[in-house]
Order: structure tokens, then C-alpha cells, then sequence
């Protein structure tokens, strides 16, 4: 109510680093909340606000962790980068079926690829993405 929305009747752009798909993949597929409760919590708290276009930077959790491990130096792992492997295939599994059921939101990028591969295709979605909106508004 006091960032996304003002910004977006003013004609912003809004970038986010999470959004509802993040619950729905933490809470819903890897902590057992309810799909029904979650869709709830969606009418209550983001109601009709969505995002065009949500970026799903896919890498195999293994890999995922390893790249956490190297990025942490000395310090300890995180709540969730502690959790077992299980549940971070879970998450990888909820975030593909997000996509899968959006696609014309959810573009998935191949985080496996090098870096720089990574950020081309991020700014081809993106580009993608504003130019399509301008075209139609």
C-alpha cells in the first residue's frame, strides 16, 4: 500500500527481489501451508496487484548450495541453506510448477550458464518485457 501501488498508479516500474511465488514455494510447497490458505493470504495482502513479468534464475539446488558454500567464506550457513537437499528440490520443483502454470509471466532463466550468459538472457526477458509493454499501452 505504501511503496508498490503508489508506484505503479504514478506509471513506475517496480522491482522486486520476492513476491507471492516466493511464499507459495516456501510456506505452501516446502513448509506444508495449504494452498487455500495461501491463496487467502494472496487476497488479503497483494489482492489484484501481480507482477508482469516474474524471472526465475533456475540452477540445480546442488549446485545452488555449492555456489552459497563459496560465497560465505568462514561464515556459517544460513537457516535455509542449512536445510537439507530435499528441501531445496522442493523449492527448485514449486518455482518450475509457478512457471509452468504461468509462463506468459515466468520466464525461466538457465542459471547454470556461465554469468555473463545468465545476464544476456535476463536483459533479452526484460527488454522483451518492456518492449511488449510498450506496444500495447
Amino acid at each position: 500500500e505504501a511503496t508498490i501501488r503508489p508506484a505503479l498508479a504514478r506509471g513506475a516500474w517496480v522491482l522486486c527481489d520476492r513476491f507471492n511465488d516466493s511464499t507459495r514455494a516456501y510456506q505452501g510447497a516446502a513448509g506444508g501451508v495449504a494452498v487455500k490458505d495461501l491463496d487467502r493470504l494472496d487476497e488479503i495482502v497483494v489482492g489484484a496487484t501481480r507482477p508482469g513479468l516474474t524471472l526465475l534464475i533456475d540452477v540445480m539446488p546442488e549446485e545452488g548450495l555449492a555456489r552459497a558454500e563459496e560465497r560465505r567464506a568462514e561464515a556459517s550457513a544460513d537457516m535455509f541453506e542449512a536445510r537439507h537437499l530435499a528441501f531445496h528440490s522442493k523449492l527448485r520443483a514449486a518455482y518450475l510448477a509457478i512457471a509452468e502454470a504461468d509462463p506468459g509471466r515466468v520466464k525461466v532463466i538457465d542459471g547454470g550458464e556461465a554469468a555473463d550468459v545468465v545476464a544476456d538472457a535476463v536483459w533479452a526477458a526484460v527488454t522483451a518485457h518492456i518492449d511488449t509493454a510498450k506496444a500495447s499501452g
